[in-house]
Parts: structure tokens; sequence; C-alpha cells
């Protein structure tokens, strides 16, 4: 279970009974367009991601953690490292919270948690994110954790009948 700092969440593994609240995420049609999904997810893929849960980051280069409230110790979202590059010291970060919990800091505090957990613990010099321009709630979220907008993608995601421009974030850590 990981804190470092967080007042109102923990980050834990992936457990078994995580299923029910991974299907439901993943397979929430609203949220596919940010992780490039086009069908649903089966519950025995699911079944068989959870299986895999307990190999390490630096074998899958991919790390998902549950956000959990302190006070019931309910679950609120995801947070994922992915793209994690121990040589090049960088990894990807990625949040989704349950549409009922948005806006509660939540994800805030869970970025931090995760921030510090990866320049600490995984010697990262640095965390990007990929957000659309028109997701205003993200842009706003990732920039009150200090990453900095450092590029663009034009037209890089098809969905809705439209193309959107992709930003790209980063946090690097000062090592000075």
């Amino acid at each position: 279970m990981l804190s470092f700092g967080a007042k109102h969440i923990y980050l834990r593994a992936l457990e078994a009974e995580d299923l029910s609240f991974l299907e439901c995420i993943e397979n929430d049609e609203k949220l596919w367009h940010l992780s490039n999904t086009q069908t649903p997810f089966s519950n025995d893929i699911l079944k068989n991601y959870l299986d895999n849960r307990h190999r390490d980051i630096f074998d899958v280069k991919q790390l998902r953690l549950v956000i959990c409230k302190n006070n019931d110790n309910h679950r609120v979202g995801f947070i994922d490292i992915y793209d994690f590059s121990p040589r090049h010291k960088r990894a990807g970060l990625g949040i989704v919270i349950e549409e009922s919990f948005r806006g509660q800091g939540f994800a805030k505090e869970a970025i931090n948690a995760v921030l510090k957990y990866g320049f600490e613990h995984l010697d990262l010099h640095q965390f990007f994110a990929y957000i659309e321009l028109d997701n205003l709630d993200s842009i706003k979220l990732f920039e009150s954790c200090e990453f900095v907008k450092t590029g663009e993608q034009k037209d890089w995601n098809f969905h809705h009948g439209q193309f959107h421009t992709q930003a790209i974030y980063q946090n690097i850590r000062d090592v000075h």
C-alpha cells in the first residue's frame, strides 16, 4: 500500500476482487478513445490480466494501481505507469477516476503519490502524459501536478467523427 503524503487516498496493487471494477472501467465506451480501445474486454481477458498482476514493473514495463479512499477503502479509480523505461529513466502516466468521484481531489493526490514513488523508488527522471487539447479537466489536473506542455501532435487521434490534437506533458525531476 502506498500513500506518499496523500491524505484522502492510498494506492494498492490489483487484487482478484477488483475484476468487476476493472471490467466496469475498461468497458466504459465513453473512455475507449483515451486508450485506443475499440471493443469490449471479455471477462476471460481481464481475469488473465489480473492473474499476471504479480509480474514486476521491470519485466512488463507497466504497473496499474487501484486508488482507494482512506476512510472506507472504496475504490475510486486506477492510476497506470506505462512505457516504463529504466534505461531512459522515464515512464508514462495515466489515470481514470470513476465519474461519481471526479472533482474531489483524489486524482491529484494519486498523481503526486505516484510521482514521489517513481522519483524515489524507481529512480525516474521524468513522467510524461498524452492529453488531448479538448480535455481541459485533465490538462488542469496535470498542470496542477507540475506537468508542463512540451509539444503537440496535430490531428493525432480520430474519434467521434473528427481528428483531435494531442499534447505531450512532462514532469521532469530537477536533479540540481
